[in-house]
């Protein structure tokens, strides 16, 4: 009854609200407290599906949201301003592709985790031989590492993390024409086939946010069988591109985040305008007002696709989900305000007994919050419990045989310092692999050997200043990679910190916007223990002015 009653309360005090969709979205959200139950969707004959059912509590339980991060909105909004993951420092790894693009390896361990610093050094964290589990993480459209939650906790929890920046991201340049997209596989393919054969040893397992969920989905649908990853989990996957551009396109408010986004690709074109400027209708970058305006003068013509919808319709993940064939958790909030849930391949889902899909009403996009504080994302905690599941699971040990499916690529060149040029804005620029000028001994001829000692003495101290020169050549040459190597870490670390003094700046908006948003909840729940506590001295003529 006296849930009934406070029920009862709210109700009337959202009475005269009705007229505005955001609070009447409050209002239904929170007439009850108990959270949002997450519906799993699985083929009923999935010995996946039942072990997760079962195994996952995370899975069974409700997910409740941050009472005062309830809208999607406000939750997209906070991830995107304050959602910065607790600082520390990844070291990275320069990978050269094959057509001489540079992707920037980020790697995480629970040692460097427990370190707490923040910044970037060079080289990886694991070791030749270990079998430490390694999570891949392929992160969002414009996104780094530096707005990795996954990748944080994952560490925390013990497992090896690397994440995948796309090209031109990570403060790295472009050093090829080619440039990444929501369906371009072709570097997870190779990163994963790298890692896999440099740690043969250690079970390989992905994440995927947002339009990196998409691309890592396409990716295990099209390898199928013969991808050396051991479990996956696609995190928001926009699933069909053309159905979420016309979605992104129909309302007002959508079409801030289509601004928004919009914006951040053109933040992302200007970083690389001198490779971009003469390979796509710049002039077009530049005017772009949507999306599917960028996607039209830049990525179509990257990708070399006829049309926009064209490109869309290829690049969608949701044509591959039938041949996905390792362990997959896919995670969707219907109210997600940028991918929606009209996407969402239930169906396609439920066939594939390879793949589990975790919704609940509520979450935003890539948000999750939950806590009074916001201190924890619901996701992050689902995705460790279902690898662990996986792990432990007999599904693992097939994968585990498969050994190394193509021969070990060629090595990057770039990775080591010496050949790292770093530039005023803090672009890492690749200069190629030159060879190193090392002075070579003289070897006395026979002449030489047989001659007078003048010449054997004169000859000594030649092969003794040559000597002398060569290992001052190396000491500068070592001299010259602690340098670069400074000056790699100096410039990242100046972008990451203008990006938290924005961040800083924006959470004061945020926090209007929440105050305004929650306040008649937070008043209503106010009034309503203020009443029962003071019951007996509140005079009935009270009661009936505030409604109840």
């Amino acid at each position: 009854m006296a849930f009934n009653h406070e029920k009862k309360s709210c109700v009337l005090a959202f009475g005269n609200l009705d007229f505005f969709p955001e609070i009447n979205g409050l209002r239904a959200r929170h007439l009850s407290l108990r959270g949002d139950p997450v519906t799993l969707t699985y083929n009923s004959s999935s010995d996946l599906g039942r072990s997760v059912a079962a195994k996952c509590r995370i899975l069974q339980q409700r997910y409740l949201v941050t009472p005062w991060l309830s809208s999607p909105h406000i939750q997209t909004a906070f991830l995107t301003f304050h959602g910065r993951p607790p600082p520390v420092t990844y070291r990275r790894h320069l990978f050269r592709a094959f057509d001489g693009g540079t992707i920037a390896l980020d790697w995480l361990t629970y040692s460097d985790v427990l370190e707490g610093a923040s910044g970037i050094i060079d080289g990886s964290a694991a070791y030749k031989g270990d079998k430490t589990p390694i999570v891949i993480v392929i992160p969002g459209l414009t996104s780094d590492s530096t707005a990795a939650h996954v990748a944080f906790n994952m560490a925390r929890q013990g497992w090896n993390v690397v994440v995948s920046n796309h090209r031109g991201l990570g403060g790295v340049s472009l050093t090829s024409d080619c440039c990444y997209n929501a369906g371009w596989t072709e570097d997870v393919r190779k990163i994963i086939d790298h890692i896999h054969c440099e740690y043969p040893e250690a079970p390989i397992y992905a994440v995927g946010t947002s339009i990196g969920a998409n691309i890592l989905v396409k990716y295990l649908g099209e390898e199928g069988a013969n991808t050396p990853v051991v479990g996956a989990a696609a995190i928001c996957s926009p699933w069909d591109l053309l159905v979420c551009d016309r979605f992104i396109n129909r309302r007002p408010m959508q079409k801030i985040y289509d601004r928004a986004l919009t914006v951040g690709l053109q933040g992302y074109a200007q970083l690389h305008q001198s490779i971009l400027s003469r390979l796509v209708n710049w002039e077009g970058v530049e005017k772009s007002s949507s999306l599917r305006d960028f996607d039209n003068h830049a990525t179509r013509i990257l990708g070399k696709f006829e049309t926009v919808d064209t490109y869309y319709r290829r690049s969608s993940s949701t044509n591959y989900i039938e041949n996905v064939s390792v362990p997959l958790l896919c995670v969707s909030a219907l109210d997600d305000p940028v991918c929606t849930s009209e996407a969402i391949p239930w169906d396609e889902c439920r066939v594939n007994e390879n793949i589990v899909l975790a919704t609940t009403p509520h979450g935003g996009h890539l948000a999750f919050y939950e806590g009074i504080t916001a201190s924890g994302i619901w996701w992050v905690r689902v995705v460790n419990e279902f690898f662990g599941v996986v792990r432990a699971s007999p599904l693992i040990k097939r994968q585990k045989t498969q050994g190394c499916p193509l021969p070990k690529p060629l090595q990057s060149s770039i990775d080591q310092a010496p050949y790292l040029n770093v530039t005023g804005d803090g672009m890492v620029t690749a200069v190629g692999n030159e060879p190193r000028h090392v002075l070579q001994e003289d070897t006395p001829n026979e002449h030489t050997i047989h001659g007078n000692k003048d010449e054997s003495a004169i000859s000594d101290n030649r092969a003794h200043f040559e000597l002398t020169d060569k290992i001052n050549s190396d000491e500068q040459i070592k001299q010259k990679v602690e340098k670069n190597v400074k000056d790699l870490i100096f410039p990242v670390q100046v972008r990451i910190d203008k990006l938290s003094r924005r961040s800083r700046q924006s959470i004061w908006l945020l926090a209007y916007i929440a105050i305004v948003t929650t306040w008649p909840f937070v008043g209503s729940l106010i009034v309503s223990v203020l009443k029962k506590r003071f019951k007996t001295f509140i005079p009935g003529s009270i009661h009936l002015a505030v409604g109840f």
